[in-house]
């Protein structure tokens, strides 16, 4: 799932955002002891995904901000959406490659 990332004016702030996020922290944290998830846990994370309603307000909210018409709530409910796609993103990608390991 695709997000709409906020763009940031300066370059030197978005290296500093991008690796202090929220999402960067944890991904980190997720690859700390680099060892293999256990194949059913790995299985398991590879099968969660956003329910349709969450699917369909993040298009709905990705629509208002190309449009330029989001209210602050609704940019703050976006970025929320963004952080735990990006979380998703990374426990998909260790699951992934548990299950790739011998």
């Amino acid at each position: 799932m695709f997000l709409p990332k906020r763009q940031f004016v300066r370059m030197t702030a978005v290296s500093t955002v991008i690796e202090n996020s929220q999402a960067a922290i944890f991904g980190r944290l997720i690859e700390a002891d680099q060892e293999a998830l256990p194949p059913d846990l790995a299985r398991y994370l590879l099968r969660l995904s956003f329910p349709s309603q969450d699917r369909e307000r993040v298009s709905e909210l990705a629509a208002r901000a190309r449009a330029g018409s989001l209210s602050d709530d609704e940019r703050d409910e976006l970025e929320r959406y963004n952080l735990a796609g990006d979380v998703l993103a990374l426990w998909h990608s260790k699951a992934r490659r548990s299950l790739t390991r011998p």
